[in-house]
């Protein structure tokens, strides 16, 4: 269900939207982002953690962000489809398989996103140099459509 126009979202109205960023800017960011335009990734994990620290709400149902790639430009926009918060422990391989990302299992999906949230970049974004998470940390589980690529408005 992508539009190849800009109808859904004309320009003038990107700038009230919620900037997605997925991962920080690099390859793994251009990854994902090329996973979002290809359709292949159709769910993301945030924390709550990191919502509370950047003083965010998480996204409702329905709402729309603008995605950005490494160099801060929008490339599309996504509508959150549904949203749900639970522990770590509880994230389903359905939802692993949606992001994309080729985890074949619950167990690597979890070891490559706990190298993320362990890493040097998010331990610095969370202003915290000893930052982990565990199987109680709540999660948040969205699932995404995409509603325009705006890679063609160039």
């Amino acid at each position: 269900m992508t539009s190849d126009s800009h109808a859904d979202t004309p320009n003038a109205d990107l700038a009230s939207l919620r900037k997605a960023e997925f991962g920080f800017p690099g390859s793994l960011r251009d990854r994902l982002v090329a996973a979002i335009l290809d359709g292949s990734k159709t769910s993301t994990t945030g924390l709550v953690a990191d919502y509370e620290h950047e003083g965010d709400p998480l996204p409702e149902v329905g709402s729309r962000s603008v995605v950005v790639d490494s160099d801060d430009r929008p490339v599309a926009v996504i509508e959150t489809t549904s949203l749900r918060v639970v522990p770590l422990a509880e994230v389903d391989l359905a939802h692993v398989f949606d992001e994309g990302e080729g985890d074949a299992d619950v167990a690597e999906w979890r070891a490559n996103h706990e190298k993320f949230w362990h890493s040097p970049e998010m331990r610095a974004a969370m202003d915290d140099p000893a930052f982990t998470v565990d199987d109680t940390t709540p999660t948040v589980l969205e699932r995404f459509r995409l509603v325009t690529d705006l890679r063609s408005a160039d």
